[in-house]
């Protein structure tokens, strides 16, 4: 009797591990997908977009497309110009920065990095176009070489700068208060606007960029590199 009860436990054990076996073979596994889709468009046109404003020496726009715009080597670069060592050169509306995305944007920080060269770059934030920094209070240092080659960016943690959100037409900011026109030389939008931006209530801000190479600068050294500009925004709440 004590012989048979073992072997029927041995029974529904084996019963017990048959139904485990079989909820662990049960799992479910499928493949599906999912769609996706976007554009590759002209600077001007995207929804964080450069726009030009001052000209260089050439008399073309500082801001321009470098290289043929209806090829994808085309790229969007500033266009300094040939300067003296010792001087300080500075361009109030070097660039313009537009959202045109359905919610705020958030610029973080800004830093510089030089390809070839020494960095002698000094890059603010501000509102008045054709105002220098120094007679604009709106103004923000995020960038500044210093002497001896080091160079120095401004954590200002969450935000520099609140582009309000925009309305997704590249032809304007500002909302549509002010029109941005198509340059044919540059193969650039630009705006002459001298409406001020207001920090976190429009859609835009101004970049003023200031070169002050020292008085033993290498005139034999080319000099080139890129300004990135970081930014961020959430959509939750707008």
């Amino acid at each position: 009797m004590c012989d048979g009860m073992r072997i029927d436990r041995r029974l529904v054990l084996i019963g017990v591990m048959l139904v485990v076996l079989s909820m662990t073979m049960a799992t479910q596994y499928a493949t599906t997908k999912v769609g996706y889709s976007y554009s590759i468009v002209h600077p001007s046109e995207s929804d964080i977009r450069f726009i030009g404003s001052d000209n260089s020496s050439d008399n073309i726009r500082l801001l321009r497309v470098s290289g043929d715009n209806g090829t994808t080597d085309s790229i969007i670069i500033m266009s300094f110009g040939n300067i003296t060592a010792g001087q300080n050169k500075t361009y109030t509306a070097a660039l313009g920065i537009v959202n045109e995305e359905a919610f705020k944007v958030n610029i973080t920080h800004v830093n510089v990095s030089a390809d070839t060269g020494t960095d002698y770059l000094q890059v603010w934030l501000h509102a008045d176009r054709d105002a220098n920094i120094d007679n604009d209070a709106t103004s923000v240092c995020v960038w500044n070489y210093m002497e001896g080659g080091n160079q120095h960016s401004y954590d200002y943690a969450d935000c520099i700068w609140q582009l309000a959100a925009g309305d997704g037409d590249t032809t304007t900011i500002n909302g549509a208060a002010e029109t941005t026109s198509w340059d044919e030389r540059a193969h650039v939008m630009y705006s002459n606007s001298n409406t001020n931006a207001v920090n976190g209530t429009d859609d835009y801000v101004w970049i003023q960029v200031s070169i002050k190479p020292p008085d033993n600068a290498d005139t034999s050294a080319s000099y080139a590199g890129e300004i990135w500009i970081h930014s961020a925004a959430s959509t939750e709440d707008q």
